[in-house]
């Protein structure tokens, strides 16, 4: 063993994690974990010592909690890829063979290598531009990655004080807390748990939770996850020595060096690739704008190759037409072969012009441009794909509390020994009895990292007061936000358990001295909160023998659950299931009906000789938290963020609908779903608790049915008391419906562990950055560091924003596309060549894939985007205004190319450039044609900045330095290629007034451009749309009984009359109508019975 101050070596601490099998033996061996502790100079309950020298011997002994990431690609491996481009390759091969020829067979070879030497330095200039824009955007979300492992942090204990520290502060020793829902960053030996289950699943492959317990299985490993239970542990390998370390070494294939290295020696290859492909990422689903991208993409080079292909045959076949046949001219290798060449390169180029090579970067710089910017917004974006996506989102499912709400808790009603009081009742109103066990059932049944902490800053102003006294003059006045209101203090931990915290400190009671007389570890049991049990309990010895049972939670658990109550003077009364019923609809749902999350507080005492029949290592819950006795409910208030309700009008008025789904009462969620504006007075949305979703979504056999899903989610705006469960089913279903033309896009809110298959599923899932748990984040693809819903309505701006950009770009690039293939095909099958050069049409693509896709992809947002309707799952990429755009305007600049193409040499009195030799000297006329249509490309550029019909296309246009610097840009460098490009580009310098008419003839396209708008849009858009086939509908069972029951009502109607007459004339005859059977319009299993609020509440 190495000569340092610790008794176990890295090596040895690895070696102990790996024999997982028989990790308990092996820790008992050592001493047990105290033992092993002591040898690593910790303890389990005072932690290391905080001193900086002490931390750095750690690390430089068993290393730091940081594993070096994949390094990324060079420059020169990413231009590598670049040049992976078939159509390049293929260019590239054609520019060698035609460089070749010229230095080596043409007769004129001071000049004939130039073409092709030009062609090789346009495909470099697109491949490093290519390459710049793949680097920029591998630095922009490394950092951006570095962000969020730097922002989480995880507690640890050190010299008995609770610590929140980065990731890669935390070294061996320390004692590190968990509890439900964290991902554990680091290996470890469980110190104290409590009913520990840690999903191993990115370890082993296995589904199933391991239950962890001290006497089977202590170990614990990096990458897991705590699906319940809480406990600490103690921290015994760290980064790369870690098992997941080791995993991602492995993936890496990095040379291995330490400790690592030899335990390395230990494993055999076989497992080493199991592991590899056990641990090989998948890849990213396409969003739904990559999918349009891909088939638009598809069928642009479809028709670009058959433009490419048609050009080429039409020019061969025309020169050996007119060379061998008409002319009778035998075959002349080095003029011959080099014309044929020449063609090539020319179909080739076309090619490339006509394939979209930009739409990946457009794509690429758009969303690179809109995660920087949504970060300082809030959004910290961990897959590109939701950027765009959340564009079209169409709904969005929220939690409530912390995004809808504040998250910041007070108790500001309650209801103790058959009293129910508006403000925290004075302590000596209570029953001691009751006093004492509402102080343990707070501050003892609650996890100990839930904590008030008052800022240093202020205790000067206090002078000689304590913490109590500081809390009770914070909280005593009118504050109804406790702490957090004037900033003293700050609630840390689970918020609801700190808002029961400050009402203790508000009843003049200190939680800090009673959790010291029942430190964690001298916890009997403890049951922690999850979504499915919604209660937590703590069992606690009593010092006069026997056990007591603490509860929290959700008061129709908690009181379904309670025998007895604490009435008036603190006696204990029986509470009958009547009794309790009548408890929750008049003391619960009046605070829900106030918007306040409700809680109750029960306890129970078990005699020793009944808890020596129980098996505490078992699953005991059922036996022990039962036959409860309640000590009273509080009503806890989470007021609504102030600027969520204006945030909900935008949403609606942008075509999204917002729906809640919370685990409270009805009438809570119905109450704040109103001061939000999700749901209104008298309108039609539903409100449904999760039992009666499900019965009404599920078959016969337990199965979600989509038909009866379909005739549910439109309406439904609420689900209260609702499961992770519910919340997967109905976004699985409002995704897989095709109730409505336009499928809905979904984006979802989540903070549990549980809501990760929800968030998954989701087209976008957004994670709490502040009270989501490591899984919900790992699951999500935004983040939101405030959880403040209003972060995601400025998502959806910048998601718009990203589509809005695309859309400019390809209605930019597509009219340029249309343009030079038409020109180049027809101009083949007339004149036998093609005006604009090889090196010409490389120029013409730059512009339109690199700067245009700068230009346009970095607008930023306007409020007007949220003025719209999303655009959906189904709708074409391509509207029908832009379909106008692109054939208008790729019209307008065909008729001015072929105008300068047959009859330019007459207008301006210059030579003509057709039907000259191939090595000729450039002419005006050609270039004439060139400079002009480069400038119809560089002014339409403005026009396609809109896309929804605007006629002020500069709107904007002076706060975007982007666009003003690449159009300057543009126009700079093709005068420099016009003016001194000569022989490299094929130009030959324009005069004054032909540089005029270029400028002036590509001007006009922003008069077209607002003839198409005012003029052609509005009656083209007239002309109806010609109508998709229907699509089948289900049988809508409503509908059908609503006929029936019409029927049945005119026969009812035609009874009465014959019960009239029949009456009048036969006397002892009656028919009653009380024996016809009385149907409702309502169908079978839906019934609505409507509320004061005019929302219909399922019964």
């Amino acid at each position: 063993m190495a000569d340092t101050q610790f008794e176990l070596s890295c090596f040895q601490l690895v070696e102990l994690m790996a024999e997982r099998s028989e990790g308990a033996a092996r820790v008992n061996e050592l001493g047990g974990v105290k033992g092993i502790a002591e040898k690593l100079g910790s303890d389990t309950k005072a932690g290391i010592s905080n001193n900086v020298a002490e931390i750095e011997a750690r690390k430089q002994e068993f290393g730091a909690n940081y594993v070096p990431p994949v390094p990324p690609k060079s420059f020169l491996a990413l231009a590598f890829d670049a040049l992976q481009d078939k159509t390049l390759i293929i260019l590239i091969i054609a520019a060698l063979v035609s460089l070749v020829l010229g230095v080596t067979v043409e007769e004129q070879k001071n000049i004939a290598w130039i073409e092709g030497a030009a062609i090789l330095a346009a495909v470099a200039i697109v491949v490093i531009m290519t390459a710049i824009q793949d680097w920029t955007k591998e630095r922009q979300f490394r950092g951006l990655q570095d962000k969020l492992e730097t922002d989480t942090k995880f507690s640890v204990t050190r010299e008995k004080e609770i610590l929140e520290l980065p990731l890669a502060e935390i070294v061996v020793g320390d004692i590190a807390k968990f509890k439900y829902g964290n991902t554990l960053p680091v290996d470890g030996i469980l110190v104290q748990g409590f009913d520990v289950k840690v999903d191993e699943a990115a370890m082993t492959g296995e589904g199933e939770v391991v239950k962890k317990s001290f006497e089977k299985d202590p170990m614990l490993y990096a990458g897991t996850q705590v699906k319940e239970g809480s406990g600490t542990m103690l921290v015994t390998a760290v980064g790369e020595h870690s098992k997941k370390g080791m995993i991602l070494k492995l993936l890496t294939a990095r040379e291995s060096k330490g400790c690592f290295a030899r335990l390395r020696t230990k494993c055999s290859r076989g497992k080493e690739e199991e592991e590899e492909e056990q641990f090989e990422p998948e890849p990213e689903a396409n969003s739904v704008l990559q999918k349009k991208l891909n088939r638009l993409a598809i069928r642009i080079e479809y028709m670009g190759s058959a433009a490419a292909i048609l050009c080429i045959l039409v020019l061969i076949l025309k020169y050996v037409i007119e060379e061998f046949a008409i002319d009778g001219r035998s075959w002349d290798s080095s003029r011959d072969f080099s014309e044929l060449l020449h063609f090539v390169i020319i179909g080739i180029t076309v090619l490339v012009v006509a394939v979209p090579e930009g739409l990946p970067l457009a794509v690429t710089i758009a969303l690179a441009f809109s995660v920087r910017k949504m970060l300082k917004d809030n959004n910290l974006v961990r897959h590109l794909h939701a950027c765009e996506t959340m564009g079209n989102a169409t709904t969005i499912c929220s939690d409530k509390t912390g995004t809808l709400t504040t998250n910041r808790m007070t108790v500001v009603e309650s209801y103790f020994a058959s009293t129910k009081y508006d403000i925290t009742p004075p302590a000596h109103d209570l029953p001691q009895f009751l006093r004492e066990v509402l102080k343990q059932g707070i501050a003892v049944n609650s996890s100990y990292t839930s904590k008030l902490i008052v800022d240093e800053e202020d205790e000067d102003a206090d002078g000689e007061k304590t913490l109590l006294q500081r809390f009770v003059q914070w909280l005593k006045p009118t504050s109804s936000e406790g702490l957090l209101g004037q900033g003293l203090a700050k609630q840390v931990g689970n918020v609801t358990e700190c808002a029961l915290l400050g009402f203790l400190v508000d009843l003049g009671y200190n939680y800090e001295p009673i959790r010291e007389e029942y430190p964690e570890e001298v916890l009997k049991k403890v049951f922690t909160f999850n979504s499915k049990r919604k209660s937590m309990s703590t069992v606690i010895e009593l010092p006069g023998g026997g056990f007591r049972v603490l509860t929290k939670g959700a008061p129709d658990i908690v009181l379904d659950r309670c025998t007895h109550i604490l009435g008036e003077n603190g006696r204990v009364e029986t509470l009958s299931r009547v009794q309790g019923g009548a408890l929750k609809a008049t003391v619960v749902h009046g605070m829900a009906s106030n918007a306040l999350r409700t809680i109750c507080i029960a306890y129970r005492d078990i005699p020793e000789d009944i808890a020596a029949d129980i098996d505490w290592e078992g699953d005991c819950e059922d036996t022990v938290v039962t036959a409860l006795t309640c000590v009273g409910i509080v009503g806890i208030q989470d007021p609504v963020r102030p600027e969520v309700p204006s945030c909900i009008r935008q949403c609606q008025e942008a075509g999204i609908t917002v729906r809640m789904v919370t685990g409270d009462f009805p009438a809570t969620a119905q109450a704040i779903a109103e001061k939000c504006g999700i749901i209104t007075r008298g309108d039609r949305s539903l409100l449904l608790e999760g039992t009666d979703f499900n019965k009404r979504v599920r078959d016969s056999e337990d199965k979600v049915s989509q038909d009866k899903l379909d005739r549910v989610w439109p309406r439904l705006r609420v689900l209260a008391r609702s499961s992770p469960t519910d919340k997967y089913t109905l976004v699985n279903g409002i995704i897989l419906s095709k109730r409505k033309k336009n499928r809905q896009v979904v984006a979802v809110t989540g903070d549990g562990t549980n809501d990760a298959p929800a968030l998954k599923r989701a087209d976008v899932g957004f994670a709490m950055g502040i009270a989501g748990t490591d899984v919900a984040k790992e699951a999500s693809d935004i983040i939101l560091t405030d959880d403040n819903f209003a972060s995601i309505v400025k998502a959806v701006k910048w998601g718009r924003n990203v589509y809005d950009s695309i859309s400019k770009f390809i209605q930019f690039q597509l009219t340029v596309n249309v343009v030079a293939v038409t020109l180049a095909v027809i101009s083949a099958f007339t004149i036998g060549d093609t005006p604009l050069r090889a090196v010409q049409l490389l120029w013409v693509n730059l512009i339109m894939d690199t700067l245009a896709s700068l230009a346009l992809a970095t607008e930023s947002p306007t409020d007007a985007l949220l003025k719209r309707k999303p655009y959906g799952r189904t709708q074409s990429l391509i509207s029908r205004n832009m379909w106008i755009f692109i054939l208008g305007h790729s019209a307008y600049q065909l008729v001015i190319m072929f105008v300068l193409v047959y009859a330019g040499p007459e207008l301006f009195d210059i030579d003509d450039g057709a039907f000259r030799e191939l090595r000729a000297d450039p002419t005006e006329h050609f270039t004439l044609i060139f400079n002009t249509f480069v400038f119809l490309q560089i002014f339409n550029e403005i026009n396609a900045r809109k896309i929804h019909a605007e006629y002020n296309v500069f709107t904007g246009i002076f706060r975007n330095y982007i666009f003003l610097g690449v159009v300057v840009g543009q126009v700079t460098v093709q005068a420099l290629i016009v003016e001194f490009g000569s022989l490299v580009f094929s130009t030959s310098g324009l005069s004054a007034d032909l540089w005029l008419w270029c400028v002036f003839l590509g001007s006009t396209s922003l008069l077209w451009g607002q003839f198409l708008i005012l003029v052609v849009m509005p009656l083209i858009n007239k002309i109806p749309m010609r109508k998709k086939e229907a699509v089948e509908v289900p049988y809508d069972e409503t509908n059908a009984r609503l006929l029936w029951v019409k029927s049945l009502q005119r026969v009812r109607t035609q009874i009465r009359v014959v019960h009239a007459f029949r009456a009048g004339l036969e006397g002892s005859h009656e028919i009653h109508l009380s024996r016809i059977p009385q149907l409702t319009a309502t169908p079978r299993g839906s019934r609505y019975v409507p509320t004061l609020a005019g929302i219909e509440t399922a019964v």
